[in-house]
C-alpha cells in the first residue's frame, strides 16, 4: 500500500502534529507500506526555508515545498502563508507517484481540498484527521463571529471536506459526537487517540533531576506544564494554589507557556508554594514528567470537541494520575473514568480541586495506585504501536472497500 500524509510540518519540527505523522509514517514504513509526505520547508511558526527540499527519514520519502514569509505575525500573515502551501502543495502531490490513500491532517486547516483533489482526479483513497476543527476553534477564542459570513463559508467547507472523504479520523468520542452533528455519518468517523512520545515506564519521582535542581525534595509535587491557552481554565488552578499556599508540603510547579501564563506568573509567582518555569528540552520529557506526584489537565467546556488535550497520554504513560478541570463529556474526563487513572472537577470548583489535591497527598499509595492504572491502559490501549495499528487497519480497509463511490467528490 502507498499512502501520502499532508501536513505543513513535519520532522525535524517539534509540533504535535509533525511527530504524530512522522510516528505514523515510520511504523507503515515498518510494516512493509510506501509513504511520501509534503510538508513545508520551514519549521512551524518560523520564516525562511531551512529544511531541505528532499530527503528520506526512516524511510519516509519526504516532499518540503515553499516557506512561511511571515511566520506567526498575525491571522492575516499566517493566512498567506497557509495559502501558499496549498497551491505548491497541490502542485508537488501531481508529481509524486499515485497513492492509494492519502492522509491529510489539519495543519493548515482545509488542506484536505488536495485530498479531495487527488480522490477526484487519480481515484486515491483519501482519510481527513482531524486534529483540531475550523472554524469552531476561533469561534470558541472569539476570533471568529459564530454567525460572520467567514465563519459559516469555513464551516460549509469543512462538513463538505468530512462529508466527501473516506473516513474522518476523530481524536476522541467528543469529537466525533461534535463531526456527526454537522450532518457527517456516524459510519465515516472512526475514533483513534493520538499517543504518548515517552515510553511506557514508571519511575520514582525522587528519581528525576528536576527534584533536586528545583528544590522539590520531599514535597508532594502538583504539575501543570505544557500549553496553557485560551481554551484552559486558568483561574481554577490559580485559586487551589492560592487556597494552599500555606501546605508547605504541596508545591505547585507550572512548566511551558502561552496566553494564560502571564497571568499565572502575575498571581502565582509571589506564592510560597508555586514555582514557574518555562519550556524544559523535549528530551528530557520524562523525566520531567515523572517529577510530579500529580499532573493537572483543563478544558473550558466550550472547547469540548473542538479540541482533545493530547498531554493525558503522556502523563498517563510516565505512570502519572492526572486532575482533570473540565467537562464531564469530554475524552479526557471519560478516559480518567474508564480507568481509573485520575479525577474530573467541574470548571470553577476550587473547592474539589483543592480536595482532590489534599486527599492524594494524604494518601500516597492510593496516588501511586492511579498512576499504576494509567500505566497499565497506556500498554494495554493507548502505545503508539497500538494507535498505529489501529490506523495501519482503517488504512488497509479503506483501501480495499471504501463507503463512498468514486464520484463522491
Amino acid at each position: 500500500m502507498r499512502v501520502l500524509i499532508l501536513n505543513q510540518p513535519f520532522y525535524p519540527d517539534v509540533a504535535a502534529t509533525a511527530q504524530h505523522a512522522h510516528d505514523l509514517g515510520r511504523y507503515l514504513v515498518e510494516r512493509g507500506h510506501e509513504v511520501d509526505v509534503v510538508a513545508s520547508r520551514s519549521i512551524y511558526g518560523e520564516t525562511g526555508a531551512s529544511l531541505p527540499a528532499r530527503e528520506r527519514v526512516d524511510g519516509i520519502d519526504v516532499h518540503r515545498v515553499g516557506m512561511s514569509v511571515f511566520g506567526k505575525k498575525g491571522i492575516a500573515a499566517r493566512l498567506a502563508d497557509f495559502l501558499l502551501f496549498y497551491d505548491l502543495a497541490a502542485l508537488k502531490v501531481l508529481t509524486l507517484p499515485r497513492a492509494d490513500v492519502v492522509v491529510t491532517l489539519t495543519t493548515p486547516p482545509f488542506i484536505g481540498l488536495v485530498g479531495a483533489t487527488l480522490r477526484l482526479l487519480r481515484g486515491s483513497r483519501w482519510v481527513y484527521w482531524g486534529m483540531d476543527l475550523y472554524p469552531d476553534v476561533p469561534v470558541a477564542l472569539g476570533v471568529m463571529k459564530p454567525d460572520g459570513w467567514l465563519t459559516l463559508g469555513f464551516e460549509w467547507l469543512n462538513r463538505w471536506l468530512m462529508r466527501a472523504c473516506d473516513r474522518t479520523v476523530a481524536l476522541g468520542r467528543c469529537m466525533k459526537r461534535l463531526i456527526v452533528s454537522k450532518g457527517v455519518s456516524a459510519e465515516n468517523v472512526e475514533v483513534i487517540g493520538v499517543w504518548a512520545a515517552n515510553e511506557p515506564a514508571r519511575r520514582d519521582p525522587a528519581a528525576s533531576s528536576y527534584r533536586g535542581a528545583w528544590g522539590l525534595d520531599g514535597r508532594f509535587v502538583v504539575m501543570y506544564s505544557g500549553n496553557l491557552g485560551l481554551a484552559h481554565d486558568a483561574e481554577t488552578l490559580i485559586a487551589a494554589a492560592e487556597r494552599l499556599r500555606d501546605r508547605e508540603d504541596i508545591r505547585f510547579v507550572f512548566v511551558g507557556s502561552g496566553k494564560r501564563m502571564a497571568e499565572i506568573r502575575e498571581r502565582v509567582e509571589a506564592l510560597p508554594n508555586a514555582q514557574i518555569y518555562g519550556y524544559q528540552p523535549r528530551e528530557r520529557l520524562e523525566d520531567l514528567l515523572s517529577m510530579a506526584d500529580v499532573h493537572l489537565i483543563s478544558q473550558l467546556p466550550s472547547f469540548t470537541g473542538v479540541v482533545v488535550p493530547s498531554k493525558l497520554y503522556g502523563i498517563m504513560a510516565a505512570g502519572r494520575p492526572s486532575l482533570f478541570v473540565g467537562p464531564e463529556d469530554a475524552e479526557v474526563a471519560l478516559e480518567l473514568a474508564e480507568s481509573g487513572a485520575g479525577l474530573r472537577i467541574d470548571v470553577g470548583d476550587v473547592d474539589g480541586l483543592v480536595s482532590g489535591i489534599e486527599s492524594l497527598a494524604g494518601d500516597r499509595e492510593g496516588c501511586r495506585a492511579m498512576g499504576d492504572r494509567a500505566l497499565a491502559a497506556t500498554r494495554s490501549r493507548h502505545a503508539v504501536e497500538h494507535r498505529c495499528a489501529a490506523w495501519e487497519r482503517l488504512l488497509v480497509e479503506v483501501v480495499q472497500t471504501s463507503r463512498y463511490t468514486d464520484d463522491a467528490v
